[in-house]
């Protein structure tokens, strides 16, 4: 087993965090994910005397992208030394290359601060996660699929962007960062989230006060915002991870996820003085759900009182595309009478 003592993860999620952003180093990472590529991130990092203090991995469209906070294993501080550094960039460029991506892995090295979820949407944004024409555009379930529309209205000299997906948290943020990072202005706009789907309506136009005047663009609005939403709606099985830290603990997890033909699809990765806190969201190698007696020979190899074992998979009916929905129209609430007044639905309905 992986340690001597197992920790409730409800007690410990309110209070883990990450350490001053002067005490680590961040390493950010982008490739095309393939199974078995987190194990070989933090095997190479344990092999450098890395300490993993902190991660954040998200999986789309068959790319990954991760922040991961490192200190050195020793002292505890962060690694500042610059061949150090390069060192560490290069073998793990090697490990996302792989056999496949020989031109788009790329690594960055940065010893600041940042907002690491603000920051993957960037990543993955710059890494094109969006573009559906990949021939593996990845597994979600169509049942978590977001049904996005764009168009003009051309009396006020707006794009309304009306979005209609399963409400989780952090949907708002994902969504307005996503507009921003593509150099929109949001000017109005409703959000409603009642019972378990979510409506967005943005009226928006570009930095120079422009709606969007192509086809071509409002397509490329439609799917950032669909990658956008369902880089965080993870699929698979749920696993949280509650132990006392130590060097390698992740390399170890991993290379067990690995060897019984788990992939990762998304991760949290926090601790807290000798506490780790991990969650990871898994299927097997093809994107299909996990059999049981698999995960229970996971938990057995690792720790039955340290890995744990939430089902969080989508269990909500399917969004029927046949919908076709119009927020104008669904809008009778106070949020409607405040559009109103400003002279905006009524024009553009």
């Amino acid at each position: 087993q992986l340690g001597p003592r197992s920790y409730s993860f409800r007690s410990l999620t309110r209070s883990v965090g990450v350490q001053a952003a002067s005490k680590q180093t961040i390493i950010e990472l982008t490739g095309r994910d393939r199974p078995g590529l987190l194990s070989e991130i933090f095997a190479v990092l344990t092999d450098l005397k890395c300490n993993v203090v902190a991660a954040e991995v998200w999986t789309h469209n068959s790319r990954m992208a991760s922040v991961v906070y490192i200190a050195d294993e020793t002292t505890g501080l962060s690694i500042d030394n610059p061949e150090r550094l390069t060192k560490i960039k290069q073998l793990l460029l090697y490990v996302l290359k792989g056999d496949r991506d020989k031109m788009n892995a790329n690594t960055a090295v940065s010893l600041g601060s940042m907002h690491k979820e603000r920051r993957l949407h960037q990543m993955m944004y710059a890494d094109r996660d969006y573009d559906t024409s990949d021939a593996n555009s990845g597994s979600t379930s169509d049942r978590s699929k977001p049904l996005v529309t764009v168009e003009n209205c051309e009396h006020k000299g707006y794009t309304v962007v009306n979005l209609r997906c399963p409400d989780r948290p952090k949907l708002l943020f994902d969504t307005v960062c996503t507009l921003t990072d593509m150099q929109y202005v949001v000017y109005h706009a409703t959000v409603i989230a009642e019972g378990p789907e979510a409506y967005q309506e943005y009226y928006i136009r570009h930095m120079d006060g422009c709606p969007i005047s192509s086809e071509a663009e409002q397509q490329r609005v439609i799917h950032c915002l669909e990658a956008a939403i369902k880089r965080r709606a993870s699929e698979g099985i749920r696993l949280e991870l509650c132990s006392d830290d130590r060097v390698g603990l992740l390399s170890d997890v991993t290379r067990i996820f690995r060897e019984n033909g788990l992939s990762v699809t998304r991760a949290e990765v926090k601790t807290r003085g000798s506490q780790a806190v991990n969650i990871f969201y898994v299927t097997d190698a093809s994107g299909n759900p996990v059999k049981s007696e698999t995960i229970e020979a996971v938990r057995k190899e690792i720790g039955l009182t340290i890995l744990h074992v939430k089902d969080d998979a989508y269990s909500k009916s399917p969004l029927q595309e046949s919908r076709i929905f119009s927020l104008g129209t669904l809008f009778k609430s106070r949020s409607e009478k405040i559009l109103y007044n400003l002279g905006l639905i009524k024009s553009c309905t």
